[in-house]
């Protein structure tokens, strides 16, 4: 069982679908990523989903250490808006399980690359294993496009049936591909808007849009006024992160005094994250809604 100072996606998610705003899925990288969505989510009441992909697990050192490192930093920074741990894109039946053994509160089973039954199957027994533990799931059905950690994928639409289906078996959030891409898009953004409304009806559940860097914000908002309750963002975070860390180094800040320290280093970059964080939950309207 999680810890409680965690919620899951069955605390948020009804009340952002029936408000028409979503909630950001922020994907940690590291301390400094986890410290940025924590901070900036509590200055703007807000809660928050801390994504997790396989490789960022690897990366940190394993669930456990991320679990640690995420209940120790809402304790020392006094954390009070509702924070959801979450596993973003696991891949197989294993890892979802390794990621609630490791305290996660909430998982994502991807089966995208698999045949819609196949999917259905091992997403069956995702359901089972999370509500032993009283985990929140979310599922995928069609494919999202573009690469993000190692995962790479075409557009391929979600349909209806697919969607029903899916949501027959319990899960809490559906990942219906409807035309967003992992990274930046090339051009513009053409996403289902009237299969978002269709299957947020048919389903009765929260949509999740993945993908949600480089979309213009009148489509952000217009998706989330068609059902899109969860929204993640990745690039565009690591993006104001690295544009930061450029500046700093061409003005040869590090020289300075103790600009050399990691501290003094990571600072703007956690400024421009901040910054980046703060415009996201602004746009998906969930300021205030803690």
């Amino acid at each position: 069982m999680f810890n409680k100072r965690l919620k899951t996606l069955k605390d948020i998610l009804p009340m952002a679908r029936q408000g028409k705003y979503a909630v950001a899925q922020i994907n940690i990288n590291n301390l400094e990523w986890t410290k940025s969505a924590l901070n900036t989510a509590q200055e703007c009441n807000s809660p928050i989903i801390l994504g997790v992909s396989e490789g960022a697990k690897k990366y940190m050192g394993g669930f456990e250490a991320i679990t640690g490192m995420v209940l120790g930093m809402i304790d020392f920074y006094k954390i009070t808006i509702p924070v959801i741990l979450h596993l973003d894109h696991g891949t197989t039946y294993e890892v979802v399980e390794e990621a609630i053994k490791g305290g996660f509160s909430s998982v994502m089973f991807d089966g995208s690359k698999r045949n819609i039954e196949e999917n259905l199957e091992i997403s069956k027994k995702v359901v089972a294993l999370a509500m032993e533990h009283g985990v929140s799931v979310e599922a995928e059905v069609g494919s999202v496009g573009g690469e993000e950690d190692g995962v790479v994928g075409g557009i391929r639409y979600a349909s209806l049936d697919e969607c029903k289906r899916m949501a027959a078996l319990g899960v809490d959030a559906l990942a219906a591909s409807l035309g967003s891409v992992h990274g930046h898009y090339e051009g513009e953004a053409k996403l289902g808007f009237e299969e978002m409304k269709e299957y947020s009806k048919a389903t009765g559940l929260p949509l999740v849009l993945h993908g949600g860097s480089g979309i213009a914000d009148d489509l952000i908002k217009k998706a989330i006024s068609c059902g899109e309750s969860k929204i993640n963002v990745n690039t565009e975070i690591q993006e104001a992160f690295c544009d930061a860390l450029v500046v700093y180094f061409e003005s040869e800040k590090y020289k300075i005094g103790k600009g050399y320290d990691p501290r003094n280093i990571m600072k703007p970059g956690l400024i421009a994250m901040n910054n980046a964080i703060e415009n996201k939950l602004k746009l998906f309207g969930s300021t205030g809604k803690a």
